[in-house]
């Protein structure tokens, strides 16, 4: 019976997100329902009384503020305008080198601000007007700029996988520093794939004919330089054990601050007071839908539907493969239709024991399952980041424009998860060979 009104619960979640209910107060609503038609009323509401406390006042979450908080002082400081200076001056001689400034531009602009969305719309405003301006064809642009914006949740530090971390009580030093080598491969991938486009469509993308000088290059690092160096130190400090990830971010947070009020001389124009009170209000969204999904996985857990869902895909006498792959079809559909932190608390409690069941390392089921949320961001035809893309381009690209040209990058971001497949250390070497 109790199974019964599990997968009645389940049902009942998937209709209310699709009928464009809100994600955490949907899985609020059916966990603590749920719980108290498995158990009793005084049992539901003493286990909810404990999931708020315990979770609330979890060390892991401090993480979380101290990167948004890094996030938007590197929004304020303007970074993005400034990565993206310093990687047109260093890569854009290439051919479709504008693209791939752009794709460069935001795998280090990620790594300060963490966010996919935010990514994507500092890059249209700064790029994309460059890149048609110079005759760049409108495909090549808005999608290199749409997939460029997921390399933010890959690259430490990443809020995303500190959620990850939380829902699954994994170890959050090891999924940041798991992030580090697939972000970047995934990044010269996306570059790769932005050259090929070009070497076969060369009118795509009209050679620059400015080059600049050494000087030029070197000057435009003068705040680049900085957050880079510390970016290296974050990485560097939580694979040597120097300090946790809340440290880590607390650091950034302070260099990213620094650098903002340098770039407008003073605290003054970093808003000081609207950073933080953006801080607090992403910071309580993102806890909000946490503290639902864990309620929402023990109801899964109390009515059986986690163990009996889990047994039977694990118990099936086929290739495990055949089952990652019904997984990644879930993420990607699932993708296209809400943000990643929903997509993540709706999902784990049952992905996350049944790819455990299979075999495979908790650390890399984090990275595969942050990259296929991102993908689903650009997954026709609901991607968020293409309507983002779209939207900030003040009406320069039209959707389709977008979506026609995701094409080659999507076929590229299923290249790093076959890649992560078949090279797991890809992912797990940084974790498995940090100091603790």
């Amino acid at each position: 019976m109790n199974l019964v009104i599990g997968t009645v619960g389940s049902l009942v979640l998937i209709v209310a997100i699709l009928s464009g209910a809100n994600v955490m107060v949907a899985l609020a609503l059916v966990g603590a329902i749920g719980l108290a038609v498995v158990g009793d009323f005084n049992v539901a509401t003493a286990l909810m009384g404990g999931v708020f406390f315990d979770t609330t006042h979890s060390f892991h979450f401090s993480v979380i503020p101290m990167f948004l908080l890094m996030g938007f002082f590197a929004m304020r400081a303007g970074l993005g305008e400034d990565m993206f200076d310093a990687a047109t001056k260093w890569l854009g001689g290439l051919r479709g080198g504008l693209a791939i400034s752009t794709t460069m531009g935001a795998a280090a602009f990620g790594a300060a601000a963490g966010s996919s969305v935010g990514s994507a719309t500092v890059f249209t405003k700064l790029a994309l007007p460059e890149m048609l301006g110079r005759g760049y064809d409108k495909r090549l642009a808005s999608a290199s700029i749409a997939i460029s914006g997921t390399l933010a949740v890959m690259i430490p530090p990443s809020a995303l996988m500190v959620v990850y971390g939380i829902l699954t009580d994994t170890s959050i030093g090891g999924l940041l520093l798991a992030g580090v080598i697939p972000g970047f491969l995934f990044a010269f991938i996306l570059c790769l794939a932005i050259y090929f486009w070009v070497l076969i469509y060369p009118e795509a993308a009209p050679q620059m004919p400015e080059r600049f000088t050494m000087r030029e290059k070197v000057a435009s690092l003068r705040l680049v330089g900085p957050l880079l160096l510390v970016i290296a130190v974050i990485i560097l400090g939580l694979y040597l054990g120097f300090f946790t990830p809340t440290e880590a971010g607390g650091v950034g947070a302070l260099v990213t601050m620094v650098l903002a009020a340098v770039r407008h001389r003073g605290l003054k124009g970093v808003a000081l007071k609207e950073t933080l009170l953006d801080t607090v209000k992403t910071s309580g969204m993102i806890f909000a839908i946490i503290i639902a999904a864990i309620l929402f996985s023990k109801f899964l857990a109390f009515s059986g539907v986690t163990h009996a869902l889990g047994s039977f895909l694990t118990g099936l006498e086929t290739n495990r493969w055949v089952i990652v792959g019904f997984i990644v079809l879930i993420y990607l559909v699932l993708g296209m239709l809400m943000d990643a932190p929903g997509l993540l608390a709706i999902t784990l409690p049952i992905t996350h024991p049944v790819m455990l069941g299979l075999g495979f390392d908790e650390i890399w089921v984090g990275v595969f399952v942050v990259l296929l949320c991102e993908l689903g961001a650009v997954t026709p035809p609901v991607g968020i980041n293409c309507f983002v893309v779209q939207a900030a381009s003040d009406g320069r690209v039209e959707l389709q424009d977008v979506f026609r040209g995701l094409t080659p990058f999507f076929v590229a971001g299923l290249v790093m998860l076959v890649l992560l497949c078949v090279f797991p250390e890809i992912a797990t070497f940084l974790p498995d060979t940090m100091k603790q």
